[in-house]
C-alpha cells in the first residue's frame, strides 16, 4: 500500500466514525509561548483541552506536521543513526473531547490495525499504566481490561509512568496512555527473545506505532493532580512507522515516503545508499549522511513553506542548524562541495503537495531559500577549515582546547563533530569535556534569559467570556474572572488578568498588543502593559493587581496607540495591493509587524526592489489614501467564502471555518487586526528603508499618519539648516561643488602623504633593532592606512628580514599595520595576521589580513604606545 492511501485510510476510517477531518496545522507555533513548533498531534487543540475553546465537532481527525529538535522532546542528534527517528514527521490522529473515552479508542484502534490494514495481531503488544504510588494513582484497571477481552495477557505490558502517563507539560491536561508495539523482526529472531522483552527497549524493529492518551487529570503549578471536568482522548501514530509496517520493511527509510528522495540524493552525488550499513563502519558513514540529508530536507522545506525562514534567533535558529546538519553531512561523507540539497524540493513538493498543497505552492521559494543558505554554509565551511588550522599551529600540545573549538563553534558556525574528526586525522585529540562544559554555559545564560515562571491560575468567575469587543469599543466595564503571578528573567514580576470582555486587542496577525489602564473603584489605575493570546485566552499584562480585583473595573485602551497601529496596518494592506501590482502576483506575504510608530513587511521577491519601483508603491498607497476609501469589514464568513471572493490568505496561518475579512476597494484580506475606518484617516504613507533579510525576501518599513508628519518635518528643518549652512538656494548645485573640491584636494594630500613616508624612510632604517637575528621597528606615525601600507613595503623592499610595526591615530581611531618580510614568513613561521590580532586588544579591536602584512582598527588610540611595547614582547 502506498503511502498517500494509507494517510487517507486512517482519515476515511475515522470519518465513517462521525469524525471531522481537520487540516494540519502549521508546524510553527504563533500563539503559544511554551512552544516553538508543533512537535504532538495535540497542539493544535490545546484550547480545547484547556477548556477556553469548544469545538465544532467533539470528534475529529488530521494528519499533523510535527517537527521535534527543541525543549523535552528532541531527536535530532539520533536521525540518521538509526532507522526510525526523524525531525520532522507526520502523527496520525483522533480525538475525543468529551465525548467517546477508553473503550472507544482501543476498539478503533485494534480494528483498524488488524481488519482495515490487515496486521497480523501476533506481532503486536499493547501496553497499560501501572499506577505511580508517589502521586497516588492507580492503575489503569479499566484499559487493562479493555484490552483483555481483545489480546491475549501475556501480550499487555505493565508500563511505568515515564512511558505510559503523557503530559502536555509541567503544566495543564495529562493522563495514562496505552502504547500499541510492532514486533517486525524475521521469525528466526522471534524465536531467540521475546518481543515482550524488547517493548521500550530502543530496538529497531520493536517499535511503537500508537499511543492512545486519555485525559483525565490536570496538573497543576505546585504539582499535583486534579480531576478534569471532562475527559478527553488524544492519540498519536506515527505515520513514517506505520507505512514501514505495512510495507514490509525494516526501515521507515525503506518507505516510498523517503525511497524517492534517497534515489534522488545517490544521483546528484553519485553516492549508494546501502540500507543495511552500520553508522560505526566507514562505509556506513555515506547511508547516515543520505538518511540525515533525506530527513532534514523534509524538515527545512516544510518550515519554509510554513513561514519560518532560516535566521540567527529563535525558530529560524534551529531550522538554520536542521539545514547545516545536512549541508555538513554532504560536505564530509558525500564530498559535496557545491550546493545540490535545493535540487532535491522538486522531488519532494511531487510527492507530497497533494497532502500538503503548500510545498508546490512555496515551491521556488524553498528552493532559492536553501540554495542560498547552502552557498553561505558552505563558505563558513571553508573559513572554518583556515580557522581551524591556525588553531592547530598555536597548540603547543596535542590537545586543542574545548574553548577554542567552542569559539569555532558558535561564532563561525563550524560543527563540532567536524572539528574532532579533523583533528583526529591530523592526530590531535579534542578536550570535549571542556566543549561540554563551554556549551553548557552558553546554554545556561540562554536558558536563565528566557525562563519564566508562573503559577496556577485564580479563577474568579466562570470563565463565560464575550471575548474581544475591541473593535466596537475601547473602553468598557469588565470583572476579571482569573489571574495569576508570573515571573520571567526578562520582564521581571508580572500579573496576567482575563477578564470577562475586553476592548484591547491580543498580539496576532503582526499587530502588537493594545496597552492601556485599568480604573479601579477606589480611584486607583492599574497599567496594562501588554496584551497577548495564549491557547485562546486574551492575557492582560499588569505590573500589579487592581486592590478590588474582584470588582467590576472600567477598562481603557490607549486610543492614540491603538488608532496609529490601525493606521499602519490598513497601510500594510494597501502596500502588499501595490507591490503585487508593481512587481507582480509573485510577492506574498512572509511575516510583518504592525507598531503604533511604524509598519515592518517582509515578502517574496528575487530582486532588490530599485528606487523607481519603491517611488511607484508609495505613490500606489498614497492614491488609495486621496481616494478616501471605506473600510469594508465582514466577521463572521466562512473561509471557503472568503477566499472564492478573493480575500487572500497567508500560508503558515491558521484559520478557522469562520474568518474575518478587510476590504478597501480591490485589496481584500483575511484579517482579525484593526483598522482606520477610511483609508483617509492614514494621512500619508512612507517608506523608510528596503532590504533583504534572507535568500528571496525583502523587507519593507513605512511610516503613516503622526510619525509621517514628524518625518517630514524632521527633513525640512534638515533641509533648512543645510541651506543656511550653504549659504545658497541650490544645495545640490552646492554639495556637487563641494565634493569636486574635495576629491581634488584628497589628490594632493595623497602625493604630499607619499613625499613624507619617502622622506620619513630614510629616518626610520637608522631606528631598527637586532632580535634574534631579525630586524624589529616598532613606532608611531603620523600617516593613514595607505599611507603606512606604502612606507611597510618600501622598506621591504630595501631591508631583508624585518619585522615592522606601526601605530596611527586617525581622527580617533587607532589603527595598527604589521609588515613581516616574506622569508622570515616561510622559514620562522611568523604571521602578521596573528600579530595584529593578538595586539588588538590593546586598541580595542581587531583585524586581520595575510601572513606578511596585516592590519588591525580600534577604538582606543591610547592604547597604541602600549600595543607597540608588548609587541617587542611578543616578537621575543
Amino acid at each position: 500500500m502506498k503511502s498517500q492511501e494509507i494517510r487517507n485510510q486512517f482519515l476515511e476510517f475515522f470519518k465513517s466514525k462521525k469524525h471531522s477531518i481537520v487540516p494540519s496545522a502549521p508546524m510553527v507555533i504563533k500563539d503559544d509561548p511554551t512552544l516553538m513548533f508543533t512537535n504532538a498531534g495535540m497542539n493544535q487543540f490545546k484550547e480545547f483541552f484547556l477548556g477556553n475553546g469548544i469545538p465544532k465537532n467533539n470528534r475529529l481527525t488530521d494528519t499533523q506536521k510535527c517537527l521535534r529538535v527543541s525543549g523535552k522532546h528532541n531527536d535530532l542528534e539520533e536521525v540518521g543513526m538509526d532507522t526510525y527517528h526523524h525531525t520532522m514527521f507526520e502523527m496520525l490522529g483522533n480525538w475525543s473531547f468529551g465525548d467517546y473515552f477508553k473503550k472507544e479508542a482501543i476498539h478503533w484502534a485494534w480494528e483498524l490495525l488488524t481488519e482495515v490494514y490487515g496486521i497480523d495481531k501476533n506481532i503486536l503488544y499493547v501496553s497499560v499504566f501501572e499506577g505511580a504510588k508517589d502521586e497516588n494513582l492507580n492503575m489503569d484497571q479499566e484499559a487493562y481490561d479493555l484490552w483483555k477481552a481483545i489480546v491475549p495477557e501475556d501480550r499487555i505490558i505493565m508500563g511505568n509512568k515515564k512511558d505510559n502517563f503523557w503530559e502536555m507539560g509541567d503544566q495543564g491536561p495529562c493522563g495514562p496512555c496505552s502504547e500499541i508495539h510492532v514486533d517486525i523482526r524475521s521469525e528466526e529472531e522471534k524465536s531467540k527473545i521475546s518481543g515482550r522483552e524488547l517493548v521500550n527497549a530502543d530496538h529497531p524493529q520493536v517499535v511503537e506505532i500508537w499511543n492512545l492518551v486519555f485525559m483525565q487529570y490536570n496538573r497543576k503549578a505546585n504539582g499535583s493532580l486534579e480531576k478534569l471536568p471532562a475527559q478527553h482522548v488524544d492519540t498519536g501514530m506515527g505515520f513514517e512507522r506505520l507505512c514501514m509496517v505495512l510495507q514490509g520493511v525494516k526501515s521507515n527509510y525503506d518507505t516510498d515516503v523517503f525511497t524517492p528522495l534517497i534515489r534522488e540524493i545517490e544521483t546528484i552525488t553519485s553516492t549508494t545508499y546501502d540500507k543495511n550499513s552500520l553508522p560505526t563502519n566507514p562505509d556506513g558513514k555515506v547511508s547516515v549522511a543520505i538518511r540525515v540529508i533525506a530527513d532534514h530536507l523534509r524538515a527545512v522545506s516544510f518550515s519554509i513553506a510554513d513561514g519560518q525562514l532560516p535566521s540567527n534567533t529563535g525558530a529560524g535558529y534551529v531550522i538554520r542548524r536542521i539545514l547545516r546538519r545536512a549541508i555538513r553531512y554532504g560536505f564530509t561523507f558525500l564530498n559535496t562541495k557545491e550546493p545540490f540539497i535545493y535540487k532535491l524540493v522538486e522531488t519532494l513538493s511531487k510527492q507530497m503537495s497533494t497532502a500538503f498543497p503548500e510545498l508546490k505552492a512555496q515551491k521556488n521559494l524553498i528552493i532559492n531559500v536553501i540554495k542560498e543558505e547552502e552557498h553561505s554554509f558552505l563558505r563558513t565551511l571553508d573559513q572554518g577549515l583556515v580557522l581551524l588550522e591556525n588553531v592547530i599551529k598555536n597548540t603547543k600540545s596535542n590537545t586543542v582546547s574545548g574553548e577554542k573549538a567552542f569559539e569555532l563553534y558558535d561564532t563561525f558556525g563550524f560543527p563540532i563533530d567536524l572539528t574532532a574528526l579533523i583533528l583526529s586525522e591530523q592526530g590531535y585529540k579534542l578536550d570535549e569535556k571542556g566543549f561540554e562544559i563551554e556549551l553548557q554555559k552558553q546554554k545556561d545564560r540562554s536558558r536563565a534569559a528566557s525562563q519564566i515562571s508562573a503559577g496556577d491560575w485564580e479563577v474568579l468567575l466562570e470563565n463565560n467570556t464575550e471575548g474581544f469587543i475591541g473593535y466596537d469599543q475601547l473602553t468598557t466595564e469588565v470583572r476579571v474572572t482569573q489571574y495569576r503571578k508570573v515571573d520571567s528573567k526578562k520582564d521581571g514580576e508580572l500579573y496576567q488578568l482575563v477578564f470577562d470582555k475586553t476592548p484591547f486587542y491580543p498580539e496576532g496577525g503582526g499587530q502588537v498588543g493594545d496597552k492601556g489602564y485599568l480604573e479601579v473603584p477606589n480611584g486607583d489605575v492599574v497599567y496594562i502593559v501588554d496584551t497577548k493570546k495564549e491557547n485562546n485566552l486574551i492575557i492582560h499584562f499588569t505590573k500589579n493587581l487592581p486592590k478590588q480585583i474582584d470588582q467590576p473595573l472600567k477598562a481603557v485602551v490607549d486610543s492614540k496607540q491603538r488608532t496609529r497601529s490601525a493606521s499602519n496596518h490598513s497601510a500594510t494592506h494597501l502596500m502588499h495591493q501595490g507591490l503585487r501590482a508593481i512587481l507582480g502576483t509573485h510577492v506574498e506575504q512572509k511575516g510583518s509587524m504592525v507598531h503604533s510608530g511604524y509598519l515592518r513587511f517582509d515578502f517574496s521577491h528575487f530582486a532588490k526592489v530599485s528606487n523607481e519601483e519603491l517611488k511607484a508603491v508609495e505613490d500606489f498607497v498614497n492614491a488609495r489614501i486621496r481616494e478616501q476609501l471605506p473600510l469594508e469589514e465582514r466577521r463572521n464568513i466562512s473561509f471557503d467564502q472568503a477566499v472564492k471572493e478573493g480575500a487572500m490568505a497567508l500560508f503558515g496561518e491558521k484559520y478557522g471555518d469562520t474568518v474575518r475579512t478587510i476590504r478597501f476597494g480591490e485589496s481584500m484580506e483575511l484579517c482579525g487586526g484593526t483598522h482606520v475606518e477610511n483609508t483617509g484617516n492614514i494621512w500619508h504613507f512612507k517608506i523608510t528603508s528596503e532590504s533583504a533579510i534572507a535568500a528571496g525576501i525583502r523587507r519593507i518599513e513605512a511610516i503613516t499618519g503622526d510619525a509621517a508628519k514628524e518625518y517630514f518635518t524632521t527633513q525640512s528643518e534638515s533641509y533648512n539648516k543645510v541651506t543656511s549652512i550653504l549659504k545658497t538656494k541650490d544645495p545640490v548645485k552646492a554639495i556637487t561643488s563641494l565634493q569636486e573640491e574635495n576629491t581634488s584636494l584628497r589628490k594632493q594630500i595623497e602625493v604630499l602623504l607619499k613625499d613624507k613616508a619617502k622622506n620619513l624612510k630614510g629616518d626610520l632604517k637608522s631606528e631598527f633593532e637586532e632580535i634574534n637575528g631579525i630586524k624589529f621597528l616598532a613606532k608611531k606615525v603620523d600617516l593613514d592606512a595607505a599611507g603606512i601600507k606604502d612606507l611597510s613595503f618600501e622598506l621591504g623592499g630595501e631591508l631583508e628580514n624585518i619585522v615592522v610595526l606601526f601605530g596611527s591615530d586617525q581622527n580617533g581611531k587607532a589603527i595598527l599595520s604589521c609588515y613581516i618580510s616574506k622569508n622570515l614568513v616561510e622559514q620562522k613561521k611568523l604571521n602578521a595576521g596573528q600579530m595584529v590580532r593578538e595586539l588588538g586588544k590593546y586598541i580595542q579591536g581587531g583585524g586581520g589580513g595575510q601572513p606578511f602584512f596585516a592590519t588591525a582598527g580600534g577604538k582606543k588610540p591610547e592604547g597604541i604606545e602600549e600595543a607597540l611595547e608588548n609587541a617587542k614582547k611578543y616578537l621575543k
